[in-house]
């Protein structure tokens, strides 16, 4: 059964996860939801449609999507505002993660309406928890720009960005994509390629941006699929002020814990602390 809102009169938006891959991952309370809600707004119906077969779910379903979702904000306002349940699915994944829905959401909550997550995958989230790269502190970037310029601009605008930067990308532009990345890094750069995950042929491939792209050309079958890219940058230590960087951090890392050590060595060396963290997580996985 579904919770009723604050207002019984008033009906839920209800933000409903779906499977990534392996329909085992779709959770009870996910199920049950869309069994319930009266309504469903679906990213592709079309998608949508054969997961409920499968499920056996009846629901009625109409489209929402990027080019339609502010029109349609008001309507599922109007749903709610007469008692009705509406739950918003994408074509995989949780809702509003490089999906539709951000307006939708904020226009429900602009007029104080209930909106409730009914959580479960999310490609970002499997894919970095698995990846071996700091996870303390990460950016999601979403989908990067299809054009070389503009996404080497905006790798180079990541080197001052605090942990992991985590983003998605196609197979159509994977390899050009992580190409770019080495004119921007070289190889000061660990990355790790989450590719299909969840799926039959789930693979991680880790290493350098020359090393992931000798991986493409040996074994073309590599490029195929859904990627998620995970990057994490450490400066070369080239100049006197990195050497002495390090030198402090490896004294205050007997002591401290990561974000204590950068702290203190930002204080004595003058040095931006973001760096300084980057800097000594690579020293202790050295």
């Amino acid at each position: 059964m579904l919770a009723h809102s604050s207002d019984d009169v008033r009906g839920t938006l209800y933000i409903v996860a779906t499977p990534i891959g392996n329909l085992d991952d779709f959770s009870k309370r996910a199920e049950q939801t869309l069994r319930d809600v009266d309504y469903i707004g679906a990213e592709d119906t079309r998608h949508s449609r054969r997961l409920l077969n499968h499920f056996a779910i009846d629901a009625k379903l109409f489209s929402l999507h990027d080019h339609n979702e502010k029109d349609k904000a008001e309507y599922v306002a109007s749903l709610l505002m007469d008692g009705k349940n509406v739950a918003l699915v994408s074509d995989a994944g949780t809702p509003l993660i490089s999906d539709p829905g951000y307006h939708l959401v904020a226009h429900l909550r602009a007029q104080g309406l209930t909106v409730t997550p009914v959580p479960g995958a999310c490609a970002l989230v499997a894919a970095l928890c698995a990846s071996g790269l700091p996870t303390d502190q990460f950016f999601f970037a979403g989908f990067v720009p299809a054009k070389s310029k503009a996404r080497c601009d905006l790798y180079e605008s990541w080197k001052s960005q605090a942990g992991t930067v985590v983003f998605y990308e196609s197979t159509h532009r994977i390899y050009d994509s992580i190409a770019d990345v080495t004119k921007v890094y070289g190889d000061t750069a660990r990355l790790v390629l989450a590719r299909e995950v969840t799926k039959t042929f789930e693979t991680f491939l880790s290493g350098t941006a020359e090393e992931i792209l000798a991986k493409f050309d040996a074994d073309a079958n590599q490029l195929k699929g859904e990627f998620v890219v995970m990057l994490s940058y450490v400066p070369e230590a080239d100049d006197e002020s990195e050497r002495e960087a390090k030198r402090v951090l490896s004294i205050l890392l007997e002591d401290l814990p990561v974000k204590q050590a950068a702290a203190m060595a930002a204080k004595l060396t003058g040095e931006k602390k973001n760096h300084l963290y980057k800097l000594a997580l690579a020293m202790q996985d050295a």
